[in-house]
């Protein structure tokens, strides 16, 4: 590769002599972090125009990676790595090792390198990014404090974007909202929506800050307005419909939540990131059920046929306690065992990021779906205060505190569920629970 005066979006040079892969690279690359469908094509183009240029390929294995093709990835982000070692920049060989270590699993050390390459090169937002969001390596490294982490991240180097730039206003903003900071978040996040209405990402964000902030109304709104323009090939809008039903569910509204999930949600229809198809269906039918609208068997079967194909052995927490609800839906109570065990033992030889939380977690979703409602309690409420180990976002999260909230209400421990209640509805305004508050007042 030739060292040149072509550079990025953030000004960063990149080693490549050719203009047109430098040009179609920087849309590449705002198309992929604003989740937008056509990135590919983009980047495509850029390795056409160079098949030299390391870093195209390295964001195509991202790519690979974020939609669960983990062969391609792995083969897209091999020869990413030997090209850089060609003649690319040190800046550009530390980018592409951070995503190849980011895509071979290894969270701790991606995690660590994204840090170190960040302090060097903070405008380099594809690493700067791998860190944040609700999948990010700070929420599944284990981390019960992972919010603060994403917060403290941003604004360590938020002096080096501007004001507008419509990508670090979107992660700023989402790690705020997601941390406590629901309005100055939704205001950033807002900024950055005016700024790029065609930044899934962003629209997410935003979403996620209006449910914190119990705006569900106007998150109805948002996704009706703004979801026709998003091809459904687009990674997040299988989930972003999944926001739309938490809102239909707010209202009571548990047909209009089956229709969006079998319209947008459900495995069959939904071109979203395995984990999200997964997560996504389980939390929202598991709710489903809690909350007295019973889905009956198919939905559940669908889900789990392909649950089992996507994530066929334990290891992930955020994965493993949705498929312990599935598994318990089902009422495969070897499957839940034959799970905690493996954790267990993943545990024993230090190997599992999370720790306890997720068996815990597995054990008790199979206590609620037998009815053994005292017991559930026994096995969630010591672990509570870790749930946040498993990563995902406060509206995924909510599935499990839920779950343990009826469970209190079902086995008659009222000052329990509405010392709960309580903080809940002072942290996130939300109709269910002063519904439910109401009842155990009366």
């Amino acid at each position: 590769m030739n060292q040149t005066n072509q550079t990025d979006a953030y000004d960063l040079p990149l080693s490549t002599g050719s203009p047109i892969a430098a040009e179609r690279y920087r849309e590449g690359i705002a198309l992929m972090l604003s989740a937008w469908p056509n990135a590919p094509g983009f980047l495509e183009a850029a390795v056409e125009a160079d098949p030299g240029f390391a870093l195209a390929h390295a964001a195509l294995a991202r790519l690979d990676a974020l939609a669960a093709r983990r062969a391609e990835a792995k083969s897209r982000m091999a020869l990413a790595v030997q090209l850089a070692e060609q003649g690319a920049s040190e800046r550009e060989r530390s980018h592409v090792e951070v995503l190849a270590v980011s895509i071979s699993g290894e969270t701790e050390k991606a995690l660590t390198h994204a840090l170190e390459h960040a302090d060097r090169w903070p405008r380099d937002t594809v690493v700067l990014g791998l860190p944040l969001g609700a999948f990010g390596l700070f929420a599944f490294s284990g981390m019960a404090n992972h919010d603060q982490a994403r917060v403290d991240l941003c604004e360590r180097h938020a002096r080096y974007f501007a004001a507008d730039d419509w990508w670090f206003l979107t992660y700023h903003g989402w790690s705020l909202a997601e941390n406590g900071e629901v309005s100055r978040g939704r205001a950033m996040l807002e900024r950055a929506y005016e700024r790029r209405a065609a930044n899934a990402n962003g629209v997410h964000a935003l979403l996620h800050a209006m449910f914190e902030s119990g705006a569900h109304l106007e998150a109805e709104a948002l996704i009706a307005a703004w979801l026709p323009g998003y091809d459904r090939a687009g990674l997040l809008h299988g989930h972003i419909s999944w926001h739309a039903t938490l809102s239909a569910l707010e209202r009571g509204d548990a047909d209009a939540a089956m229709a969006i999930y079998l319209d947008s949600v459900q495995p069959s229809v939904s071109q979203g990131a395995p984990i999200n198809v997964v997560t996504d269906g389980a939390s929202l039918l598991w709710r489903m059920d809690a909350y007295g609208y019973p889905v009956g068997e198919q939905p559940w079967r669908g889900l789990a046929d392909y649950a089992l194909a996507a994530f066929p052995k334990p290891g992930h927490a955020f994965t493993d306690a949705h498929m312990a609800m599935i598994e318990a839906a089902m009422h495969d109570d070897a499957a839940i065992n034959r799970r905690c065990e493996a954790l267990e033992d993943m545990i024993s030889a230090g190997g599992h990021l999370a720790g306890p939380v997720v068996p815990a977690l597995c054990r008790a979703a199979f206590a609620f779906r037998n009815g053994d409602f005292a017991e559930c309690v026994t096995l969630m409420s010591p672990v509570l205060d870790d749930v946040a180990r498993l990563g995902g976002s406060g509206a995924q999260r909510e599935a499990f505190e839920d779950t343990l909230l009826i469970a209190l209400m079902q086995s008659g421990e009222v000052v329990r569920a509405k010392s709960l209640l309580d903080q809940r509805l002072h942290r996130r305004p939300s109709t269910r629970d002063r519904k439910w508050l109401g009842q155990l007042s009366a």
